[in-house]
């Protein structure tokens, strides 16, 4: 199980327990298109460029703002859910191996068996891995839509199966994802209160680590959305 996605259970129990405080009106999110207050950054680890992590009203501005491109976009460009240091996980089953509360089972060719999730979205508990998507932080077709359009096959690859940062995949509920689809903020946000500062953080470090652009609408909804978050800040490592 890659190094970098120790430590993301205790986060995510912190927020879901933390974190009610911060409430803002939900709007109405992995593929077809259009979080909470914490101290400690949900971010990908490594690091913003600003030693510390940058307040998230101040990554959002951060995010390179320009029209969305949606011509040519197929899900297939994205090739995901691959094994990719060839232990027999996917990308799949090492996001369920990770975030696992009670861990899973592990048989012949890593099929996973029994265990518990916590579905940050809704707050559901899961006890059956099937009933769980991996949700692209930042949809394919938005990330396609928002500069992924230009990438080579290689990065598409890269970004579709992005274990190196803990949040840009996560296990939720496949009800929450398919509400989700590859709806950005302006349009979709979890529907558990205590997610909506988390999930903003975590979409804005998904965006600044790939190098992703927003659209006018969708700055402005993360700009509203984030003002009850003023204590929550971004860390974010480039990707290579």
């Amino acid at each position: 199980m890659p190094l970098r996605r120790l430590g993301f259970l205790s986060a995510a129990l912190l927020t879901a327990a933390t974190l009610t405080a911060c409430t803002t009106e939900q709007v109405e999110a992995d593929d077809p298109k259009p979080s909470a207050t914490t101290t400690a950054p949900s971010g990908a680890p490594g690091g913003a460029p600003d030693e510390g992590g940058l307040p998230l009203a101040d990554a959002i501005k951060k995010i390179p703002v320009a029209e969305e491109q949606r011509t040519g976009y197929e899900r297939d460009a994205f090739k995901h859910w691959v094994d990719e240091d060839g232990d027999s996980c996917t990308t799949r089953a090492e996001v369920l191996l990770a975030e696992a509360v009670t861990a899973p089972e592990q048989g012949a060719r890593c099929t996973l068996s029994g265990g518990s999730w916590l579905s940050y979205y809704d707050e559901a508990e899961v006890t059956d891995a099937r009933k769980l998507d991996i949700d692209h932080m930042v949809p394919l077709a938005e990330a396609w839509d928002s500069g992924a359009h230009d990438w080579t096959p290689e990065r598409r690859e890269a970004y579709a199966n992005d274990l190196d940062a803990e949040r840009s995949l996560v296990a939720v509920t496949a009800k929450t994802n398919r509400s989700k689809a590859d709806r950005d903020p302006a349009a979709w946000m979890p529907p558990a209160q205590s997610a909506t500062c988390t999930y903003l953080v975590d979409w804005t470090a998904t965006k600044l680590r790939w190098g992703l652009s927003a659209d006018e609408t969708e700055q402005a909804a993360l700009l509203e959305l984030a003002e009850p978050c003023a204590d929550s800040t971004v860390e974010y490592e480039p990707a290579t």
